[in-house]
């Protein structure tokens, strides 16, 4: 799936990357003159349509080298605006260019400032220390000052390219100490660090800054590098299309073994998420003390009762008539069991459509004597969703400090698609991209979401199997980036059960290409 594009809008980079796509741009003819110009500028426009962040004044915090000298153009645009500015320079200034830009603001008439600038203060802070490839701790004198301004005066501070004390490729702080911005304003590329779940607190809204990169430069980059997506690119996703007079039975169909005594809500909720994809039909396979109730909440549904209180995979997987089936989700809710994941293994092993895994499911197959190696032997396609937890007990042997790492290796040695859940979730898939989701609310992470996702994933799933052409892994990527609008934009609330509702809706005018976003 080649969407989005592979632009400077959307490509996810290393910060050796963004540095060789400078130097390719030098290469030309471009001179770093000439970049700081560009770059300085289009953050002082940036600053300037947020005026209300200036109007007490701005202290700019230089650095020693190029990102400090990015921070001095800004100073002397704003300056030069009317903005009341002072410098503080804590480093000696060590790259020439930078040195000419300091003294050209001071013979301007800006204020340098001889002590560390007043914590309590009402003045607008922007740090342009470090930027790009900070690979050691803040001073501890800086990593003090960071953490009392942040006390005392809270979302006062914005970060030049990437937030001081932060790796731009990991997200990590080096210390306990970092900047905390309420945006940082990233320059060519976004990086990778910056989209990390452990650097949010840190990087705020994040926005990049264009220098103009010739997308014959950003070709050069290798094809595995990952992109962003986020709201923006629902308009151009292609959603799976259905022939206008497709039956119920030509519209995908969903089998979901789900739910438990303990978790009876994760299996309503994953109907709940089935329906919502626009499948032509469901059946599930619940517990008893589930299924007799079921029916009023999801009528469309057709239930195969079990008569036990938990579910016995190995019985309903006997029921299911798998040539009458494009998708079959397994795990929300059910809890772990003495029935061993191998006596199952080898029906679903045969089973050519798409297998969605997912919470107990991943668990059991975790504690199995294979653990995550049978999935190179399914016949068909395979996606699962687990969170952090469950990831680490599939994939013991995997790091998953950086979660894009992770879920691309995941993926590659093991055929299936990954989607690893987060604030920023992360989705690979075997020989083939990775997404990051961007913009996502903090609002939804809570209980059932991810049931409602199972089930969701899953139709949409069934949905690609039937469609025209191959099957396309990437439909994992556009399961996950709708679940994740249809979650934040929901009005009646952030529960579960009213986002499956928000989420059908969505999917429907997505489908009729009837949906308009703000952009």
């Amino acid at each position: 799936m080649s969407w989005p594009k592979s632009d400077a809008d959307h490509l996810i980079v290393s910060s050796s990357q963004m540095k060789e796509i400078e130097q390719k741009l030098f290469s030309y003819g471009m001179t770093e003159e000439a970049l700081m110009e560009k770059v300085g500028l289009s953050m002082k426009d940036f600053l300037i349509s947020n005026f209300n962040l200036l109007e007490s004044g701005v202290v700019v915090l230089v650095g020693p080298g190029h990102n400090g000298g990015d921070g001095l153009v800004v100073a002397r645009e704003l300056f030069l605006d009317g903005v009341d500015v002072s410098l503080w320079c804590p480093f000696p200034i060590k790259r020439s260019l930078t040195k000419s830009h300091l003294s050209y603001c001071i013979s301007i008439g800006i204020t340098q400032l001889q002590s560390e600038p007043d914590v309590t203060g009402n003045c607008f802070w922007i740090e342009a220390f470090f930027g790009l490839g900070q690979t050691k701790p803040l001073p501890k004198e800086i990593g003090n000052l960071f953490k009392k301004r942040e006390k005392f005066t809270p979302g006062k501070l914005i970060s030049l390219d990437v937030p001081a004390g932060i790796c731009s490729d990991t997200g990590k702080t080096f210390d306990t100490c970092a900047a905390r911005a309420i945006s940082t304003l990233t320059v060519g590329l976004i990086k990778v660090g910056l989209l990390q779940d452990m650097a949010l607190p840190y990087v705020g809204s994040l926005k990049r800054i264009d220098i103009g990169i010739p997308s014959g430069v950003l070709n050069l980059l290798p094809k595995d590098v990952p992109l962003k997506i986020s709201s923006n690119d629902i308009i151009s996703l292609k959603a799976p299309q259905i022939e206008c007079n497709a039956s119920k039975y030509e519209r995908g169909r969903l089998a979901v073994i789900a739910g438990s005594k303990k978790y009876r809500g994760a299996a309503l909720l994953t109907l709940q998420g089935a329906i919502a994809s626009g499948t032509g039909s469901v059946q599930a396979f619940l517990p008893k003390s589930i299924s007799k109730y079921a029916w009023i909440k999801v009528p469309e549904v057709v239930f195969e009762e079990e008569s036990n209180e938990e579910i016995e995979l190995i019985k309903c997987l006997k029921k299911i008539k798998f040539d009458r089936i494009e998708s079959l989700v397994v795990g929300p809710g059910i809890g772990l069991s003495i029935e061993k994941w191998e006596d199952s293994a080898l029906i679903l092993e045969e089973f050519l459509g798409l297998l969605v895994l997912d919470a107990d499911a991943l668990n059991r197959i975790s504690c199995s004597q294979q653990g995550w190696e049978w999935f190179r032997k399914r016949k068909g396609p395979t996606w699962i969703t687990p969170n952090p937890n469950e990831f680490c007990r599939l994939f013991p042997e995997i790091d998953i400090s950086s979660p894009i790492n992770a879920a691309s290796l995941a993926a590659r040695i093991s055929g299936v698609g990954v989607l690893l859940k987060g604030a920023n979730t992360v989705i690979a898939v075997p020989n083939g991209p990775i997404w990051q989701l961007t913009n996502t609310s903090s609002f939804v992470a809570r209980a059932g979401l991810g049931d409602v996702l199972a089930g969701f994933v899953g139709g949409i799933g069934a949905l690609g199997m039937i469609s025209e052409g191959s099957f396309d892994h990437g439909l994992l990527a556009v399961a996950a980036l709708i679940h994740s609008y249809a979650a934040s934009e929901c009005e009646e609330g952030t529960n579960a059960a009213f986002v499956s509702k928000k989420l059908g809706k969505l999917f429907k005018a997505i489908q009729m290409k009837k949906v308009q976003f703000d952009t």
